[in-house]
């Protein structure tokens, strides 16, 4: 009798409240009333009065809340604010109440956005305050504006930090002075127990005190927080010291800027601890005699950059001028204490504190020196499109410091400002090329870069563990910058390099990747590198990425356009290192999944098949835009997968002509280890499509191991679907459980017959059936009843496309 009991003094209580607060509710909403034009409008009902009222007034009564009985919990929910309905989930789920459904209409009615058809939200709660702190954040939402969003008791940045596993810094570093403020101490102190992911986009410039703002926060959420991964994308003109800053401090290195606060996590000891030398002090340093050629080309730059400065401060007034930090201060990591306290948390990478053994000895590094010296001076000059070095761009006169950019149009505002600063600017003629400075450092020939304190011998903080660069060029200067950090960045899991016109810096990566596959702990298992143009053939680059790292387990590698070294006939087409290209064997590797986009041009299958060959726990092979001088290449492909590649799972070609392969793919459908195979718009069915078909259908009958096909964009036509029906025929083995048809030119008859195939055989379920991009709006009616009937037998997902926009392929299929 407790339960009832219970239930009626909760259920007492509620309406007292209600009559205590109906009077004065009813008052607010009948006064409008009375003034309408068109009529009073009719009462709002008396318990959703009661809701409101009590929603109001969470702060007194949302102890009695939680305990009111579900029935009555239920109604109520909606009626919260969101700091109310996130502080009372728990009590919901207990109760068996789910308020997914809430948040969902929140996000629709107050962010106004569609989430992307990829992906897939499973909690509306965490991505709806996910979003609403980036908003705070920014300025781009007004919190008093609705009702929902406003309460004087809750901090909106506090609150919502929790659930923030991925932030976004873009434009002028906006957000970065705020968090780093003392008011908001606290929700920095979230921040870094929560965010796992940090990402910054389309990147202008920035001042002194925003890069010192950043430089506190990076040091907070990466060295003593929980972020794994940091990402850059679209950065057309990369800003030198800003980019160096994120790449050092990225990978566990940090100095307080100058005349910054000190890090309090860093302990007491860090606080007492003498002021770290000037910039002078630490290139010019001698007490180490022998530095790699990536440290002495590194100081080198630096000291050029110091004295082109220098000029310019002497010359420009201050007012006017953009000031720049030196680069150096990210590249040396001093000013902590090896006795101070830290406790990073439980998902560090690396222990606070521990130094890196160096990268190399002395002879190796010499040795690399060398190699790096002479492939610089032997690559083709034009192989790829070198970015220039950056030019130092001022603000516009007129322009007093940063402004605070709030609202919808910050980012259009950044956007006019970068178009005329970069149309507006002149390279500045006494600023030395940054090749002719890298030659030189690489040669030996500047003493003052001999003192360059080596970053291994000092202590490191925690790093990161994905690192992504997407659309971000590198100057040679980056470039050495971040091949010096990869040599001993152990902690790093994965690498993404994606359109930063590398040219032939590629090779000082390569060199930077093997010097880290020797470091002891490197656990660098994934790498996506994608270009223009590469110096290297893209089969030649494969096979030096996989000697480089032979623990690498997912590689995936993509090149736009052919490489000189394509074309023998073009003059000064010099050949790279020969350390990267050896002719020799190579060594059995690690690889589980290989991805290759290739550019126009026919490619040495041997080659492609030696890398195979090496690739035994090989699971996973996807070739994009492959081509081979016959079909007898293209069998050769396949016969090394299947004698070498026995792990070999799923299979995949895209824009690939295959008319004239049509026994390799029989060959290939015979396969019994493959599970999933994927031809994309490889013009499978272009030649004898009559003889082709009851070969392919009569192979596949005959394989039980292939559980998915996938045949888009393969002109398959009502002939072709009717033809594959009957791999389910009763007679059949296939266990055929995925099949994609998506592009194919179905019109809704051929769909429906093949879907009276299906029922007419008994198959039953056969999992997932994909139809993207076909005619199915020529006979609407005809297209409903056949999706029906199909998903009696399986999953169907399709679009409303127009099939108007195909109007080429239907005139080429009459």
């Amino acid at each position: 009798m407790a339960a009832p009991e219970a239930w009626r003094a909760r259920s007492c209580w509620f309406c007292e409240v209600a009559a205590a607060t109906t009077m004065e509710a009813t008052s607010r909403e009948a006064a409008p009333a009375k003034s309408s034009a068109s009529g009073p409008s009719a009462p709002p009902a008396l318990f959703e009065l009661c809701g409101r009222a009590v929603s109001a007034h969470m702060g007194v009564l949302e102890s009695g809340v939680w305990a009111l009985p579900g029935p009555i919990l239920q109604s109520i929910l909606p009626l919260l604010n969101i700091y109310y309905l996130e502080r009372i989930e728990e009590t919901a789920l207990k109760k068996g109440l789910s308020t997914q459904a809430i948040w969902r209409r929140l996000w629709d009615e107050l962010m106004k956005t569609r989430p992307s058809s990829l992906e897939s939200v499973t909690c509306w709660r965490a991505k709806f305050m996910e979003a609403f702190f980036s908003h705070v954040l920014r300025g781009t939402i007004d919190v008093s504006s609705d009702r929902r969003l406003c309460d004087q008791r809750f901090s909106p940045l506090l609150h919502s930090s929790r659930h923030v596993r991925q932030l976004t810094i873009c434009n002028m570093l906006q957000g970065a002075t705020e968090l780093v403020a003392e008011p908001n101490r606290r929700v920095l102190e979230t921040l870094a127990s929560s965010l796992h992911t940090l990402k910054f986009r389309h990147l202008l410039f920035s001042d002194v005190a925003a890069q010192q703002s950043l430089r506190q926060l990076l040091h907070q959420l990466i060295h003593h927080g929980a972020v794994s991964q940091v990402s850059l994308y679209s950065w057309p003109v990369p800003e030198s010291a800003l980019f160096i800053l994120i790449l050092t401090m990225s990978a566990g290195f940090w100095q307080p800027g100058p005349g910054g606060p000190p890090c309090r996590l860093c302990g007491e000891a860090s606080r007492g601890r003498a002021p770290s030398r000037d910039e002078g002090s630490l290139l010019l340093g001698s007490r180490r005699p022998r530095r790699d050629a990536a440290e002495r080309c590194a100081a080198a730059l630096m000291a050029s950059r110091r004295k082109s400065e220098a000029k310019q401060i002497a010359r420009a007034a201050p007012a006017t001028r953009v000031t720049r930090r030196s680069t150096q201060e990210s590249l040396t990591a001093g000013g902590t204490d090896p006795k101070r306290d830290l406790h990073p948390p439980a998902t560090s990478h690396e222990a606070p504190g521990t130094k890196r053994p160096s990268s190399a000895p002395a002879t190796s590094s010499s040795a690399s020196a060398s190699s790096s010296t002479s492939s610089s001076k032997r690559a083709p000059a034009s192989s790829a499109p070198q970015p220039k070095p950056l030019k130092r761009f001022k603000r516009a006169t007129g322009k007093k410091g940063p402004r605070t950019r709030q609202g919808s149009g910050a980012e259009s505002e950044d956007l006019y400002d970068f178009v005329f600063i970069v149309a507006g600017e002149k390279e500045d003629g006494e600023e030395m090329e940054i090749g002719e400075v890298a030659c030189g450092a690489l040669d030996g020939s500047d003493p003052s870069c001999l003192g360059l304190p080596a970053l291994e011998a000092s202590q490191r903080f925690r790093s990161i563990s994905t690192l992504e660069l997407f659309t971000v060029p590198l100057s040679t200067e980056a470039a050495l910058t971040l091949c010096h950090l990869l040599s001993s960045w152990v902690s790093l899991e994965s690498l993404t390099l994606s359109y930063n016109g590398l040219g032939s810096n590629i090779f000082r990566l390569l060199d930077s990747l093997r010097a880290l596959s020797g470091q002891a702990g490197c656990r660098l298992r994934a790498l996506h590198l994608s270009d223009l143009f590469s110096p290297l053939p893209i089969l030649e680059l494969t096979r030096a990425i996989v000697r480089a790292l032979p623990l690498l387990r997912v590689l995936s590698i993509r090149v736009d356009h052919p490489s000189q070294r394509d074309n023998p006939a073009v003059p000064g087409n010099a050949g790279p290192p020969s350390h990267i290209i050896g002719d020799e064997e190579i060594p059995e590797n690690c690889l589980e999944q290989l991805e290759m986009g290739f550019p126009r041009g026919a490619q040495p299958a041997p080659l492609l098949c030696s890398v195979l060959k090496a690739s035994g726990s090989l699971q996973q092979l996807s070739l994009d835009s492959a081509t081979f001088a016959s079909p007898q290449d293209f069998g050769l492909v396949l016969q090394t997968l299947k004698e070498y590649n026995l792990a070999l799972k799923r299979l995949s070609f895209h824009d690939m002509n295959l008319a004239d392969c049509q026994t390799e793919v029989l060959f290939l459908l015979q396969n019994l280890t493959l599970q999933e195979i994927t031809f994309s718009f490889c013009r499978l069915f272009e030649k004898r499509p009559a003889q082709f078909l009851p070969e392919m259908v009569a192979a596949m009958k005959g394989n039980s191991t292939l559980k998915g096909l996938r045949l888009p964009g393969n002109r398959l036509g009502n002939a072709g679907l009717l033809a594959l029906a009957d791999v389910f025929s009763e007679d059949s083995s296939s266990s055929l459980c995925q099949l994609d048809i998506s592009s194919n030119c179905i019109k809704p008859d051929g769909l429906l017959e093949f879907a009276k195939r299906l029922e007419r055989w008994g198959r039953g379920a056969f999992g997932h059936l994909r139809l993207f991009q076909n005619w199915l709006d020529q006979d609407a009616v005809t297209a409903r009843e056949a999706i029906r009937r199909l998903r009696a037998t399986c999953h169907v997902v399709s679009d409303s496309w127009d099939s108007s926009q195909a109007f080429a392929d239907y005139v080429s299929t009459m």
